[in-house]
């Protein structure tokens, strides 16, 4: 793996009534500048954040968090009733390291639970970005298609088996560190051009290795976890996200397709929609830096 950039500061934060829950971190930059939370994926976990972010978090000089999601990394498994419950522990964490105001900006199956902490925490955001996220299936907001319309089909099972799943997972991922970058390659010759090339980059693999074997690998029913949340109903309209949302979406994107981007920021009150020409769905990363400016720019 070529050398990547370690975190600054990295554990996990006590949440829950009873405290007796954690949420993992991962926190790159200046701890005194704009504080963005980043969202990762599903899959994913807190260290699924670019190495030109990381960099550039440094070098502008703002604090970039990543949050492992409740059943991944160093976080405790836990069953949300709705997304929207995801803003309370969201919160503690921010209360937690000291931040008041913040940034967020949730990737592909974090973009629900960007949206959700944007609503819930409405007076303490300042600017929000998602990249290739997840849109409703069901409910009154829904768009049909795409992967999780076709994961839906395994959520009875998902409901029944998930956490042994997830366990059994992560006891591969723990010892069988080898096999992880022939799978990273595997699935790159499976995905679309744009994916593909990026995937192909050792910059971008080495950030896919650290978050796998770093996060991945303490715990993976997380995944499993969002699939159940994303075909419930999410505990808020959508139109009921009243701040500036900026949205980006590759129109190759092949997993979350790109009608489910403009299908968002039409129900959105106070949205953009930036299009990525010949972009696919983790071919997005490649405009971290973009991504970063826009929401940086918010704070001036």
């Amino acid at each position: 793996m070529i050398p990547i950039d370690r975190p600054k500061l990295e554990g996990s934060i006590a949440v829950g009534d009873k405290r007796q829950r954690r949420i993992g971190f991962s926190e790159f930059g200046n701890p005194d500048g704009p504080a963005i939370v980043w969202l990762h994926g599903t899959p994913g976990a807190r260290r699924q954040i670019p190495t030109q972010a990381r960099e550039y978090a440094e070098t502008r000089g703002f604090r970039l968090i990543g949050l492992d999601r409740p059943g991944v990394g160093s976080s405790t498994a836990h069953s949300y009733d709705s997304i929207s419950d995801f803003a309370s522990d969201f919160q503690t964490v921010l209360d937690t390291l000291g931040i008041d105001k913040f940034s967020v900006i949730g990737l592909s199956g974090g973009g629900p639970y960007a949206l959700a902490v944007t609503h819930v925490l409405s007076d303490r955001v300042v600017s929000t970005g998602v990249v290739g996220g997840v849109a409703p299936i069901n409910g009154p907001d829904a768009v049909h298609g795409g992967a999780v319309q076709l994961a839906q089909h395994a959520v009875p099972l998902i409901n029944v088996a998930g956490a042994p799943i997830g366990k059994a997972l992560s006891t591969i991922l723990g010892v069988a560190r080898p096999i992880a970058d022939p799978a990273i390659s595997i699935y790159g010759r499976l995905s679309p051009e744009a994916d593909r090339e990026i995937l192909s980059r050792p910059e971008f693999r080495a950030m896919f290795l650290d978050d796998l074997l770093h996060g991945g690998s303490r715990r993976m029913e997380a995944p499993f976890a969002d699939l159940q949340l994303f075909v419930r109903d999410w505990g808020f309209r959508i139109g009921d996200v009243q701040s500036k949302v900026h949205w980006w979406h590759g129109d190759a994107d092949n997993i979350i397709p790109y009608e489910h981007g403009a299908h968002m920021v039409a129900l959105l009150p106070n949205a953009t929609l930036y299009t990525l020409p010949d972009q696919s769905h983790l071919s997005g990363l490649n405009h971290a830096v973009e991504i970063l400016d826009t929401l940086l720019n918010a704070w001036e």
